[in-house]
């Protein structure tokens, strides 16, 4: 197991700064995330770490050695794209084995390791199959098998489900959490979606315009986000933002803090109640029944408030006024400058 360390971390291509200074420790087995909207710079974080992209200023170390100027090749990583990157003409066995091959590692140990990495990911059936034979998760497996036979010291996900459909992606979100748990090997995972990044991480690191947002497990970040942004991001459906004024009419116990421009309030914490009862009021715009629970959209008199019914049969009906309540414990509050009020 290896630790990665980046200390000021920046990259720049031509006067356009990318990376801008990021300052990060990832322990020995962790399971980190990059997270952020496209753009965010986390594809690219990951690039410079893999050594495909240079370091412009700053300092990356790998198990306590600075690999700034090391080519990708020896820093003892190992790549998963969101492309499978296979070779058509390669069965799975070759495919799995050919960096090994291009290293001259002995034959016999090319095939205990491609037998070993084959077992992990219950590919014994497919070693004799070309790519153009495999479903997508197949041809996904194997270019992780490619990853696993190099025995590196970290692992680097660079959207790796990204190209799979919906049913595939929940399926191997479980692999490759039982992957890490069966290798206890450093990872560092990107992704663009938030659910990945919640159930997957051990840490999640949320990126915006090249910086470091926060830093936490997923269950720091959803119940203390420290701004909106991460609010907004951490959550599914996404957390409400409400100004302070209207917010008050929405839990009147609660205490608001000096300096509050906008209260957040999760759709899951929110609960119906009569209206004309002293809570904020509104009318059901929409009503979305996922199957598990039904999304609630409400319209307000400055905007529009989601929340979560977990029995869809005594969701209100669309067109409907309801009322709106919620714990002073659940709001959140956040001062001009979108930071949270502790």
């Amino acid at each position: 197991m290896t630790k990665v360390l980046l200390k000021d971390i920046r990259k720049r291509f031509g006067t356009a700064e990318i990376i801008r200074g990021i300052d990060l420790e990832i322990d020995e087995g962790e399971f980190v995330v990059f997270v952020g909207p496209s753009g965010c710079g986390k594809s690219t974080l990951l690039r410079l770490i893999s050594g495909l992209e240079h370091i412009s200023d700053g300092e990356l170390q790998i198990g306590g050695r600075v690999v700034n100027e090391v080519p990708a090749a020896k820093r003892g990583v190992a790549m998963v794209f969101q492309s499978y990157a296979l070779y058509p003409h390669l069965t799975v066995r070759d495919n799995m084995g050919f960096g090994l091959k291009v290293r001259k590692v002995p034959a016999e140990e090319r095939a205990r390791r491609v037998a070993d990495a084959a077992a992990t990911l219950k590919l014994e059936p497919l070693l004799d199959r070309f790519p153009r034979q495999l479903s997508g998760g197949q041809r996904q497996r194997v270019a992780i098998g490619r990853a696993i036979v190099g025995n590196p010291d970290v692992f680097l996900f660079d959207e790796p489900l990204s190209n799979l459909d919906a049913e595939l992606r929940v399926h191997m979100r479980s692999e490759i959490a039982a992957l890490h748990r069966r290798l206890a090997t450093t990872m560092i995972y990107v992704t663009h979606d938030q659910i990945e990044a919640m159930t997957l991480a051990d840490k999640i690191v949320v990126l915006r315009d090249g910086k470091v947002e926060q830093v936490g497990s997923p269950r720091d970040l959803y119940d203390n986000p420290g701004n909106l942004f991460v609010a907004q991001f951490i959550g599914s459906p996404k957390m409400n933002i409400l100004p302070a004024a209207v917010a008050s009419r929405l839990s009147p116990k609660a205490e608001t803090p000096s300096g509050t421009q906008s209260v957040g309030v999760r759709p899951e914490h929110l609960t119906l109640t009569t209206p004309g009862k002293g809570t904020l009021e509104g009318v059901v715009r929409l009503a979305e029944y996922t199957g598990a629970v039904t999304l609630i959209h409400v319209e307000l008199s400055g905007g529009e408030i989601c929340l979560v019914v977990d029995d869809g049969n005594k969701a209100p009906e669309v067109g409907g006024a309801v009322g709106l309540a919620a714990k002073p414990a659940v709001l959140h509050f956040f001062d001009k400058e979108g930071r949270t009020i502790a």
